[in-house]
């Protein structure tokens, strides 16, 4: 009975201890000392996450993008956290289905200069995407954001540096990643992109400056920007991201084809099975009609020839006797009228 009774104990002053926790004021000592107890046994728990280049982990196809990371690596960003930044853009390429004719994928590096770590012609598999990423080292220095996009649009979403022409309906997409206030412009030329058709998302990590965030971003703000404390946690916005970006299977979602749904990037369209042809309304389908070929007997073509041409020779010789009767009437009447 001992150990039963030593179980109930722990548990009695471990329901007092947090019945305590709850009723602590904020800024109470024994409130915080639990809090960085509780921070703490939370930190422990997770696992170190290290870039591993060969690792691929893609759990989605993504509909096709160019889409070029933006990323802040001044000297506030310590070494250890642009890691994590790292980790995060690996993370990121392991959910895209990366390839010369799907997702195209660049990297641009910033603090007060700006590098294009690769274009978006680099590279087409996410083993070397990955290599090069984990070869980015950071630029440490001011936070030039506003030049780093105007950079991006310059040089980075071109077609000589690998963007797709407007006709082929490719989305661009920007993910800019920072943890400071920007020491120059970021308004004017945010919308400039936006309008230029960039689709824009702004992440903010710790110290960003929310305001800057939302000036960047695309509309609607709720789903175009994104902040997270620490860059510990930058990991969590993957999920984000994946929702976001991994293209949508619209024939499993829902459709109203009558036989097949063929999907189409973001869309669909129907088709029907052989045999039969998509009808007007593009989504229900007919029985092809076949013309039926008749077949003719030669036979019965000369027995119809011969038939026409006694039914003519009848006619001509009717004709001829009602001639000849009608000139015999006329003689007739005549006669009689001399008569």
């Amino acid at each position: 009975m001992k150990p039963l009774w030593s179980l109930l104990y722990c548990a009695a002053l471990l329901v007092s201890d947090t019945m305590a926790t709850y009723h602590l004021s904020p800024g109470d000592p024994q409130l915080m000392a639990a809090q960085s107890y509780a921070q703490s046994r939370i930190n422990r728990q997770q696992p170190i996450r290290t870039l591993n280049p060969a690792k691929t982990d893609a759990q989605c196809r993504s509909r096709p993008l160019d889409l070029v990371f933006i990323i802040d690596s001044s000297r506030s960003v310590r070494p250890g956290e642009f890691e994590k930044v790292k980790i995060f853009l690996a993370d990121m390429v392991d959910t895209l289905d990366v390839g010369s004719d799907a997702t195209r994928v660049a990297v641009v590096n910033y603090a007060s200069t700006v590098k294009i770590e690769f274009l978006l012609k680099d590279h087409s598999s996410i083993l070397d995407m990955k290599k090069a990423i984990s070869r980015i080292e950071p630029l440490a220095a001011g936070t030039m954001t506003g030049l780093a996009i105007k950079t991006a649009m310059n040089e980075a979403f071109t077609e000589q540096s690998g963007a797709r022409p407007r006709s082929k309906n490719i989305s661009k997409v920007a993910i800019i990643v920072t943890d400071g206030r920007p020491q120059d412009q970021v308004e004017e030329v945010s919308a400039a992109a936006r309008a230029a058709g960039v689709e824009i998302y702004a992440v903010g990590v710790d110290r960003a400056d929310m305001r800057s965030l939302q000036q960047m971003a695309s509309l609607p703000l709720e789903d175009h920007v994104f902040y997270v404390e620490t860059y510990g946690v930058i990991e969590k916005l993957t999920s984000k991201f994946r929702e976001t970006l991994c293209g949508l299977d619209p024939c499993a979602i829902g459709h109203d084809c009558q036989h097949i749904c063929v999907n189409s990037n973001a869309s669909f369209y129907c088709k029907c099975r052989i045999g039969y042809i998509l009808n007007e309304d593009k989504k229900t389908c007919s029985l092809k009609q076949v013309k039926a070929e008749v077949m003719v007997d030669p036979c019965k073509c000369e027995a119809r020839l011969a038939f026409q041409k006694q039914t003519q020779t009848a006619i001509q010789q009717l004709t001829t006797k009602l001639a000849d009767m009608s000139g015999r009437m006329e003689r007739l009447e005549n006669m009689l009228g001399q008569a």
